[in-house]
């Protein structure tokens, strides 16, 4: 007969056993931290799909309160505390609007499962940002029941980075007493949404992190959304329904044009325009319009023209800016840039795209003053952008009323957004790594170079000291498009952080399952080069990595 274990095996299962034992009874020894301030409930954890090792999941409520016509609010959070602990602690902010609790992971743009937060020896807590959607499933709303906490001033300002700052402290010394021992690292990682959060914590609160991650920020949010009315009002004079106005072959006929004029800028044909800045100045749309009827490789002077508008960004009457322009990039064939702007896969929102549905969501009801009261369905938003009146309705981001005694702009963004120093953070010690891709849809990539720049300015030319940004061509918002968008920047901003490690290029490689990718583009991997250098051809295999370095635009 076989012996199935040898001693030394039936030893570590003893051992394994003993532990897991050990870790439970610290688990359920956290609900001693429960009060009539603090709900608790705790579970030991075994690994999964996502998580490597066993973990203490901790859900707890910090806050309830009944708001603006009866609603329940409450700030409710997810506490992971992973065997494998090196003294860090993440807060993970959340990526949409609240109302739900993300799983604590430290998940992140460009990571892989093995790269999460959690399995890099980080505690994470996530929260539902003081407000759930369920407490609105009575009311009037539907496509925008998400965006309904915005009619309640308690719950903006929750939103905006106050149930952050409550539940923080909490996450502290849970992870505190479950480890016995002090957090040495204090970590917070967010996109979209959640990296404007992470931009307003560096400002409002500059001890409360060492490190921020940030992806795709959106710190300029109420300023952004009056992109999609922009939007919205240009590619309905192309077509009522905007779903046909550019088309799929119109768009991906342009990000050739754009690989035509600008790929080898950087040095090597590849699909991927690295010299974004040239680029800009080397692109004419203009080009592209078709001379007569019978040219085929063109497009119309309409659509060019709404294309450069877009572009553009939103202004009023009088020409001024009201939020940003934006680079062109190959994205716009991505899905993800088609899904914002043009036409989504969403059979509940009849395929409109994510800016109609989540962005007049947004802007009627969280990012104006006063909030507008809608239906809330299809028709009602499309009706809300179509009227939307740039040189009227696109001042109510900066309006207060009794109710609302902050504006939007005011509560929503950093301080410090239009002019950043970050004088108390960089004083603290704190550290951040920015990055985005240039096809971003939602947020524009000029807008955050637009910040660094200033705060580089405002520092005589030493932001890099403590901030690193990295721009991604070809990437839409979070992952996809003609890009390299599998990377890890969290570990090197935890060198940064924890041994003073500067960070340089970050390697980045074409993921196998994006199906956007050209058939050349299987198997690069590339370095992204902290602003304002960019990777650039030097030598040897254009597939490799080292086969580039960073320079500096001449």
């Amino acid at each position: 007969m076989k012996r199935l274990f040898t001693s030394s095996t039936v030893l570590l299962i003893i051992l394994m056993s003993s532990q897991m034992w050990a870790n439970t009874v610290q688990c359920q020894g956290l609900m001693s931290q429960a009060s009539d301030k603090l709900e608790l409930q705790t579970t030991m954890l075994l690994p999964n799909g996502q998580v490597s090792s066993p973990y203490c999941q901790v859900t707890g409520v910090v806050s309830r309160r009944i708001g603006k016509e009866g609603v329940f609010y409450n700030t409710r959070f997810e506490l992971r505390l992973p065997s494998r602990w090196q003294g860090r602690l993440a807060y993970q902010f959340n990526t949409a609007f609240g109302g739900e609790i993300a799983p604590a992971l430290g998940k992140i743009t460009g990571l892989t499962n093995n790269q999460y937060a959690i399995n890099q020896g980080f505690a994470v807590v996530s929260s539902n940002e003081g407000h759930d959607n369920s407490a609105f499933s009575a009311l009037s709303g539907r496509l925008s029941q998400s965006f309904l906490f915005g009619h309640d001033a308690t719950a903006r300002k929750d939103f905006a980075y106050q149930a952050m700052a409550q539940v923080m402290p909490v996450a502290i010394k849970l992870a505190e007493q479950y480890y016995a021992a002090p957090v040495q690292y204090k970590y917070g990682i967010g996109q979209a949404n959640g990296g404007r959060t992470a931009m307003v914590a560096a400002t409002r609160f500059p001890n409360m992190f060492d490190g921020l991650l940030v992806a795709s920020p959106g710190f300029n949010a109420p300023k952004a959304v009056l992109q999609h009315a922009w939007d919205y009002q240009i590619l309905r004079q192309i077509n009522d329904d905007i779903r046909t106005s550019l088309t799929v072959r119109d768009l991906e006929f342009i990000s050739r044009e754009l690989i035509r004029q600008c790929d080898t800028l950087d040095g090597i044909s590849d699909d991927l325009i690295f010299a974004t800045d040239a680029c800009q100045t080397v692109f004419k749309p203009t080009s592209l319009v078709c001379k007569s009827e019978f040219d085929r490789d063109c497009l119309s002077t309409e659509k060019i023209g709404a294309l450069v508008k877009m572009h553009k960004g939103p202004h009023n009457d009088k020409n001024q800016s009201l939020y940003s322009s934006w680079f062109y990039d190959t994205g716009m064939q991505s899905n993800n840039w088609r899904g914002w702007k043009i036409s989504s896969k969403v059979d509940a929102w009849d395929n409109m795209p994510a800016g109609l549905v989540l962005g007049a969501s947004a802007l009627a009801n969280l990012y104006t003053v006063p909030p507008t009261k809608s239906e809330g369905d299809i028709y009602a938003l499309s009706d809300y952008l179509a009227s939307f009146d740039f040189n009227r309705d696109a001042k109510k981001i900066y309006a207060v009323s009794k109710e609302f005694d902050v504006s939007p702009m005011t509560m929503m963004t950093p301080p410090d957004a239009a002019k950043p120093k970050l004088t108390e953070f960089k004083q603290a010690g704190g550290k951040m790594i920015v990055f985005q891709g240039n096809s971003d849809p939602v947020f524009s990539v000029k807008d955050t170079t637009r910040w660094y720049d200033f705060l580089d300015f405002t520092l005589v030319g030493k932001a890099r000291e403590f901030v690193r940004f990295y721009r991604i061509p070809g990437m839409p918002h979070q992952q996809g498009g003609l890009s390299t968008d599998q990377f890890d920047m969290l570990q090197p901003l935890v060198q940064w952080v924890e041994r003073q490690a500067q960070p340089q290029q970050v390697i980045a490689a074409t993921r196998i399952d994006n199906p956007e990718l050209s058939s050349r583009m299987a198997g690069l991997t590339r370095p992204l080069c902290p602003y304002p250098s960019y990777a650039e051809y030097w030598q040897g295999d254009m597939k490799s990595a080292s086969s580039f370095r960073c320079v500096v635009p001449r």
